[in-house]
This record gives C-alpha cells, sequence and structure tokens, in this order.
C-alpha cells in the first residue's frame, strides 16, 4: 500500500520535456472507430437548442396544419352547439326560419304586400306553437312585428290562441312585450276579455318587476268601470263577492266599505299585506299603486300613515311625481314628514330639478316644497340654483314657470287650477292635529333642521320608529319672510328680471311668458321685489315702453306689440296696476298718438289709461283723452257695460 501511495504521487509530479505533445496537444475524444482523427469535430448542442431548431424546421408545415385544425375545430365547435341548441330548444329549427322572415318583413322600403304576405307566412309557420314561441327572445319580436302589421283576422287569431296562457306570458321577460302589444291593438271586446282574465291575479302581479307592467298597461286603456274592478282587488277579497252591488261612482274605498258594510280592520289587512311588499321591492313607477296607497292613507290609522311618510321619503318619491295621484303623495311626504324627511326628499331631487318642473303633476310638488319647507338654504342650494340654469327655458313653459308664478304670486287662481289648489290643501285625516296641539307643539325652525342634517347620514342605519306626535303640518317660517329668502336674497329675482329685459318681446307675445313677465314689472304679490329691484323694475318698464313706441310697420310680419292679442292685454294690466309703468308709457310711446291707438286690440291700452284710479297719470292724460271720450272716439268701461246691456234688451 506504501508502494503504491509513492508511486501515485510520483506519477503527479512527472515532469515533462519542452515540446512534448502530451502536454501542447490534448488527450482528444475516440470516434466510434477507436481513432479520434475519423470525422471532423462537431459543436455540442443542448437539448434546449435543439428543439428549437425543430421547431424552426417544422414551422412552415405546423402553421398549414394549426390553420386546418383551427377552422375544424370551429365547425365541429358550431355543429355541437347547433346540436345542443336543437336538443334544448323544441322549435330551435323554427326560430332560425323565422328570423330569416323577420329580417325582410322589418326593412323599411318594403312594400305593403310583401310585408303582408311575409306575415302571413311567419304566423302560418307558428300556428298552434305561438304561446310555446312567445317566450323567446328571437321569436317575441317577431310575433310583436307580426301583430303589428298583420290583418285584423290574423291579430284576432293570435289573441285566441294566446288567451289561455297571458297569465304565464306577462311574468316572462320576452313575452311580456307581445302581451302589452296586443293590448294596444286589441278591440274592446278583447281588452274585456284580457281585464277578466286577471281576476285574482292583480295583487300578486303587481309584486313583480314584470308583471306589474302589464297590470298598469290594462290600467291605463281601461275605462272607468276596468280600472274599478282592477283596483277593487286591492282593497279586499270580500268585495269580490259583492263587486256587482257596486256602480261606477263608487270609486273611493271609504264609499265601497260604506256601501257593502266591510270592516274597516279586515279592508286595512289586506290592504297592508298587498302594498308592503310592493313598497319594499320599490316598484313605486305605477299609477295604480299610487292610486291604491292614496285610498290607503285616507282610512289607515295614525302608526300606519306615519310608517308609509317614512318608507317613502327617499329619493325614490321622484319615480311617483310624474302622475295625479303620485305627485299628492309627494305633497302628502312633505307636509306631513319631519324635516329630516324633507332634507332627503329635496336631496334625492339634485340634478331632475328640471325634469320635474316640466312635468304638468310633477311642477306642483316643487310648488308645494317652495311654500311649505323651512330650510331655505337647502332650497336654495337645490332647487333655485337648478332653476336659475334653466330660466330662459320655463319662463315660456306652461308647467315648469309655475314655482315661479308661487313664488312671485302665491296660490294665485289665474294661474292654478281649482284641482291644483286642492291638491294644495290636501292632508291625511289620522295625522290631523287638533289647535290646542298645534299651540303646544314647538315650531321647528332653521336652527334646529341644520342639527339634524347631521344625522340624515346616519339615518338609514339607525332607522327608530317614527314619532307621531312631532309630525309637521306643514312650514312655520312666515310665508312672506320664506318667500323674500327664496326669491330675494338667494338672487332669484335679479336674475329673472334680466331674462325679462332679454326677452321682452318674446315673453309679452307669448300666451304663458306674458304671466311672468306680468309679475315679475308689478313687482309681485305684497310687493316683494321693492324697493330691493327698484331700478331694474324701471329698467325692465322702460324697455317695455320702448317696444311699444317703435312705428306700426304695414310691411310687417310680426304685430305690433300694442295690436298683438297677448302683449296687448298684459300691458293693460300693467298700467291698470302699476301707475310707474303707465306714466313712463304714456311719455314714450303714446303721447301725442293715442287717437291712433283707439281701434282693435291696442284701444284695450288706451282706455287702461283712463280708467286707471291713480291721480298722477289722470292728470297727466286727461288733455289729450278727454276729447276721445267726449266725441265717442275712446269707449271706456263704463259706455261698453251700457251698450252690452242695450243689446241684452
Amino acid at each position: 500500500m506504501a508502494a503504491k501511495g509513492e508511486q501515485s504521487k510520483k506519477r503527479k509530479h512527472v515532469s515533462h520535456p519542452k515540446g512534448d505533445a502530451t502536454k501542447s496537444n490534448p488527450k482528444k475524444l475516440k470516434s466510434a472507430s477507436g481513432n479520434p482523427k475519423d470525422g471532423p469535430k462537431k459543436p455540442f448542442i443542448s437539448s434546449k437548442q435543439g428543439a428549437k431548431l425543430k421547431q424552426k424546421e417544422a414551422k412552415p408545415r405546423a402553421q398549414t396544419d394549426n390553420a386546418e385544425s383551427k377552422r375544424e375545430s370551429r365547425l365541429r365547435a358550431k355543429e355541437l352547439t347547433e346540436a345542443r341548441k336543437k336538443k334544448r330548444k323544441r322549435h330551435y329549427t323554427l326560430e332560425q326560419e323565422l328570423t330569416k322572415l323577420w329580417e325582410k318583413m322589418r326593412q323599411r322600403n318594403i312594400s305593403k304586400e310583401d310585408r303582408s304576405r311575409l306575415v302571413t307566412e311567419a304566423l302560418n309557420k307558428m300556428q298552434g306553437k305561438i304561446p310555446e314561441v312567445a317566450s323567446s327572445h328571437v321569436s317575441s319580436r317577431v310575433l310583436q312585428t307580426c301583430v303589428k302589421h298583420c290583418t285584423v283576422e290574423e291579430r284576432n287569431a293570435v289573441f285566441q290562441e294566446l288567451r289561455p296562457n297571458f297569465i304565464t306570458l306577462a311574468c316572462n321577460t320576452y313575452s311580456v312585450h307581445l302581451v302589452t302589444k296586443m293590448l294596444d291593438n286589441a278591440s274592446k271586446e278583447q281588452l274585456a276579455k284580457f281585464i277578466s282574465s286577471l281576476h285574482g291575479h292583480v295583487a300578486s302581479l303587481l309584486r313583480q318587476m314584470v308583471g306589474s307592467l302589464v297590470i298598469e298597461h290594462a290600467y291605463q286603456l281601461g275605462n272607468s268601470a276596468q280600472k274599478q274592478a282592477l283596483l277593487m282587488e286591492l282593497y279586499s277579497s270580500e268585495i269580490q263577492m259583492f263587486k256587482d252591488l257596486l256602480s261606477v261612482k263608487e270609486t273611493r274605498v271609504v264609499d265601497v266599505i260604506s256601501k257593502l258594510q266591510l270592516q274597516k280592520s279586515s279592508v286595512l289587512r289586506h290592504m297592508t299585506a298587498v302594498l308592503q311588499p310592493i313598497l319594499e321591492k320599490g316598484i313605486l313607477d305605477h299609477s295604480i299603486i299610487h292610486k291604491a296607497l292614496m285610498e290607503f292613507l285616507s282610512i289607515t290609522d295614525q302608526s300606519s300613515a306615519a310608517d308609509v311618510i317614512q318608507q317613502l321619503s327617499s329619493a325614490d318619491l321622484v319615480r311617483m311625481m310624474h302622475t295625479k295621484d303620485g305627485s299628492r303623495i309627494a305633497m302628502l311626504c312633505i307636509k306631513h314628514g319631519s324635516a329630516k324627511d324633507r332634507k332627503k326628499i329635496i336631496k334625492g331631487m339634485k340634478g331632475k330639478i328640471e325634469k320635474i318642473a316640466h312635468d304638468k303633476y310633477g311642477c306642483m310638488v316643487l310648488v308645494c316644497i317652495l311654500s311649505t319647507v323651512d330650510d331655505t338654504k337647502l332650497l336654495s342650494k337645490i332647487i333655485i340654483r337648478e332653476l336659475e340654469g334653466i330660466l330662459k327655458e320655463i319662463v315660456l313653459d306652461q308647467n315648469a314657470r309655475r314655482p315661479l308664478l308661487q313664488l312671485l304670486h302665491p296660490l294665485c287662481s289665474r294661474y292654478f287650477s281649482p284641482d291644483d289648489l286642492d291638491s294644495m290643501n290636501l292632508s291625511i285625516p289620522s295625522l290631523l292635529r287638533g289647535p290646542s296641539e298645534v299651540d303646544e307643539a314647538e315650531p321647528l325652525g332653521v336652527d334646529e333642521e341644520d342639527e339634524i342634517d347631521a344625522g340624515v347620514a346616519n339615518s338609514d342605519k339607525t332607522k327608530s320608529p317614527p314619532k307621531v306626535q312631532h309630525l309637521n303640518e306643514g312650514g312655520k317660517k312666515d310665508p312672506l319672510r320664506r318667500r323674500q329668502e327664496l326669491l330675494v336674497d338667494s338672487g332669484l329675482a335679479e336674475k329673472l328680471i334680466n331674462v325679462c329685459l332679454e326677452m321682452t318681446g318674446e315673453l309679452l307675445r307669448s300666451n304663458f311668458g306674458k304671466d311672468v313677465i306680468f309679475e315679475v314689472a308689478s313687482g309681485g304679490a305684497d310687493g316683494i321685489l321693492h324697493p330691493t329691484l327698484d331700478e331694474k323694475l324701471g329698467a325692465l318698464h322702460g324697455a317695455i315702453a320702448s317696444l311699444a313706441s317703435q312705428p306700426k310697420l304695414e310691411e310687417s310680419e310680426e304685430e305690433h306689440l300694442l295690436e298683438q292679442y297677448h302683449s296687448s292685454r298684459t300691458i293693460r294690466k300693467l298700467v291698470l296696476e302699476c301707475p310707474a309703468f303707465a306714466c313712463k308709457l304714456y311719455e314714450n310711446a303714446l303721447k301725442g298718438k293715442c287717437a291712433t291707438w283707439v281701434q282693435g286690440h291696442s284701444s284695450k291700452v288706451v282706455s287702461a289709461l283712463w280708467e286707471t284710479s291713480d291721480p298722477a297719470v289722470r292728470e297727466l292724460i286727461k288733455e289729450e283723452m278727454q276729447p276721445l271720450v267726449d266725441n265717442g272716439v275712446l269707449k271706456v268701461a263704463q259706455e261698453k257695460e251700457t251698450t252690452k246691456a242695450g243689446r241684452k234688451q
């Protein structure tokens, strides 16, 4: 062992002479034959590099194969999808055929004959299968087009086939549109049959987002008796047994209870069971629900009424303001709700004031808010600011001008119908308080409302039962002070006068704008615009007088301001109401020219100068107008009344 170890050490330290081949030429790998010189030396290639080289060589061939395989896979997937649809859909092939016909029949440039032929062909294909295919996304659209363009006989055949399945179709997302289309084109007999088929299903359908659309559509199309029949199902199940004893006159639930001698408690229980799920689901857009809610509030007790008011006092109340009963419910929520409830309602209207103002019934909700809510800072921030941005539009609109007229001249019968004034005075009977209770209740001022504002954000988290004894029946602030803050202090009046100066002629000639410019130019009721805006009002009087002083041109297409129907009567009212304007009009436009304006509509303006009770105006015009009156050229009010009496005799 020792000898071997010495030999190995010696081998390691063996020195080679210079020029030895073993040092300069290292040992080479042997070839397969054992000779290292057989064949050239090959570079070393790793496994990864080899795989890449193979991929490059096979790429052109692989691309062609992949393209073919992808195309084949797509076709195979399409075939599988078609096969699955055929298994899942019973009438899949029929739907494909109907789709092709539909693409042709709905074109605009197709002739009536070709469309009728295609409609008939489609209906023949669907005959006997219409209720089944009506629930399909595609087939329901085809059916709607067919119902719209088919003949009366074909439409009657479709109605008869669908009649047993109306309730089922009314609950389907797609077929509901076909049902409403059928109602639009139905005859009176068909509509009556459809409404009778809804018997016993009205309440259940109203609890569904889709089914409620059909009930509302039928309610809108029905006559008074049919509407009453639909409503009775929401009042009580007992009414259905005695509905033949009722006449069309008993439309209110109070009258129905007294006529049939029903128990009020049972009616309330039934209505609560019907309406509560509807309110919880937020189905608030339909007029039949608004009517039922109004009837419920008219008979319910104090606690239930307060619960409904609190539940409705949210941003969703905006969705109810487009109907007569819905707007009245909104007014009741404003009138009987707490300061916190009112704040939530007004904040929910942010960004929607323009749409509400243009609505026939929504504008009355704005009128109620401006007349009731004491928090004028909140009203100025949300309602007044949005109205200021659209003043040029709303002064000419029949409905949108009403909030402005309410601030200028509250509850004037010239601008509000008796029905509008009645809606402003509505209240919930169970929430009315006696005079003693009103005196004992502390008025809620602006400071208290500001303290409540901090809790509005957390109101949804901490809902407490409503305190009925503290419900408000209207604002506690002085009405004149509220108007002053909303109209003058907010800057709305100044901007309104600027709009009147810019659109003087257009407003005077407009059927609706004339009322706005009259109230502004006269200073508003109780002189609310005086003396703060006297200078601006003087400029407006001058602008009207300047337009009236323009010469009369026969070639002009536009009538002169003094001869136009609306403007002549507006200027006449201004002369009688505002002596300052009467003097300015006479000095700038009529002085020395009264004789030329004593005929036609302009005579009303001239006679108003004579009829005014202001002594300064009468003294100013006496010298020029006395001869016209004496000679009978100008007919004043007294002479006109005498002439009318003579004609009657």
